[in-house]
């Protein structure tokens, strides 16, 4: 599109990109090796992949999605259950050393803006042929676990294997399916997995409680493309779809026998958090105190956020104080000695990136050396030192990808209030930045910013209601300034 078809927002993005370094396009030796090997290469004659085209599998994701890393089967074995999960095999179209790795290793994730997303692999391979569409026989890494009665793993394995899967629906559509009593897709060879991830997905919550996993119940600030909105754009806060909660039950259920199969080989590469600070614990202990939150002496910080009555009005300003103590993510790899700490704290486990190859780099690699070790073999010296360089460039890539959402929120912040300059608007205090200006929520719009004060202004607290006023507004720079109005 040319640049004087896009709007005013959309140029705003454009250049929040370039600030960034985000690569916009491909090269064309990239997009041509990536349609030769669309054309050429065919999973039916992989040796190296089993035939699993007869097991029915289906995929979940939000609506309009092409890039889809993860098909689920799931079925009764005895007292508990049998699980496929069926990964997009990277590895096999992207070849080592060739122009498609190259320009991935730039990019490190799929980068997602309100108006686009700069895909990590070109969208003949990664919306096309490695994406596990339905009805077409697709090279995937497959786990198979056994579980009991409490979906615990008894054992896993992990083979390269052609799928097939049968259906491409949206968490909605499960949703409905599941909560309906099993009607709306009955018939389907498929259906009984959708009915049974629910009663799996809630075993495995129960597990996650019991060893103290913590799951943020925080509805995430998004930018939505909206035809009738203004600019096109509008901002909304989107909660999670029970169904896509048990489906991420799955996939932290992968990662966390991913790490550990690596960990028992002395090699691999882990996504680990150290603990929280006891001293960030109190300081969160006295803001939900301040919110009105009942936290009982004895409850630990999973137990409290367990508890919470997501229907408080109070839980954005508080959730907003909880996301400091979940901080600290990185990438680990090893060969030999595992880590002093192989832990992800939020989770209470060892856990590793696997379950999305097409939209984060690191995953590919870490599914070719399951695969590997799944057939009995060990990673040559070359593809060690892969796994040793995949950290910094996976660090830098999530940080810019963190720094693009938050700034196109500002950016669709700016947008929205363009012209409201002196306009008061209701707000909840969420706390202090230079222990003086005040984090605040606005209700609607559902903007989070920080509010300016005057020295002799009276002392406030988290939680408490305050008026603020919209001071100025750049919206091409994505900023607003606010300032404390009463």
């Amino acid at each position: 599109m040319a640049e004087s078809e896009r709007s005013p927002i959309e140029q705003a993005f454009d250049q929040l990109r370039q600030e960034l370094g985000i690569r916009s396009g491909f090269p064309d030796d990239v997009l041509h090796e990536a349609e030769r090997v669309a054309r050429e290469k065919d999973p039916a004659a992989s040796p190296a992949h089993a035939d699993r085209t007869d097991v029915p599998f289906v995929t979940i994701d939000p609506p309009g999605s092409r890039d889809l890393d993860q098909a689920l089967h799931l079925e009764r074995a005895g007292d508990g259950f049998r699980v496929r999960y069926a990964i997009a095999d990277v590895g096999f179209w992207v070849e080592r050393g060739g122009a498609i790795e190259r320009e991935a290793w730039q990019r490190g994730v799929t980068f997602y803006a309100p108006d686009h997303r700069e895909s990590l692999y070109p969208t003949s391979l990664s919306e096309g042929a490695a994406s596990l569409l339905p009805d077409q026989v697709t090279p995937a890494v497959l786990f198979t676990m056994e579980l009991d009665a409490r979906a615990e793993p008894r054992s896993t394995a992990v083979e390269r294997a052609r799928v097939r899967s049968r259906a491409q629906l949206t968490y909605e559509q499960a949703l409905d399916h599941i909560e309906g009593g099993g009607k709306r897709f009955a018939g389907e060879e498929w259906a009984e997995s959708l009915v049974l991830l629910r009663e799996f997905g809630e075993l495995r919550r129960q597990r996650e409680a019991e060893r103290g996993g913590t799951s943020l119940p925080a509805q995430d600030q998004h930018v939505q493309k909206q035809a009738a909105a203004r600019l096109g754009y509008q901002l909304e806060y989107e909660g999670p779809n029970p169904a896509e909660e048990w489906n991420a039950q799955l996939s932290l259920l992968t990662g966390h026998v991913a790490a550990q199969r690596m960990l028992e080989a002395r090699v691999g590469l882990l996504r680990t958090m150290p603990p929280a600070d006891p001293e960030d614990v109190a300081k969160f202990r006295r803001a939900a105190a301040a919110l009105g939150f009942p936290w009982a002496d004895e409850a630990s910080y999973a137990e409290f956020i367990r508890s919470l009555d997501l229907k408080n009005p109070h839980l954005p300003a508080l959730l907003w104080q909880a996301r400091r103590l979940n901080h600290g993510a990185d990438y680990v790899a090893f060969d030999g000695d595992p880590p002093e700490n192989t832990q992800h704290s939020a989770l209470a486990w060892e856990y590793a990136h696997a379950t999305a190859p097409l939209r984060r780099l690191a995953d590919r690699y870490v599914l070719d050396l399951l695969a590997t070790l799944g057939a009995g073999n060990r990673p040559s010296p070359e593809e060690v030192a892969t796994l040793c360089a995949l950290p910094k460039v996976m660090n830098e890539a999530e940080t810019r990808a963190a720094k693009l959402e938050r700034r196109a929120v500002d950016v669709a912040e700016a947008w929205t209030l363009r012209g409201c300059e002196g306009r008061v608007y209701p707000a909840t205090v969420l706390g202090f930045r230079n222990g003086h200006d005040v984090e605040v929520q606005l209700e609607n719009p559902p903007v989070r910013a920080v509010a300016k004060r005057e020295g002799t202004e009276p002392r406030l607290e988290p939680g408490e209601p305050v008026q603020v006023r919209v001071a100025g507004v750049d919206a091409t720079k994505g900023e607003v300034r606010f300032e404390v109005a009463g």
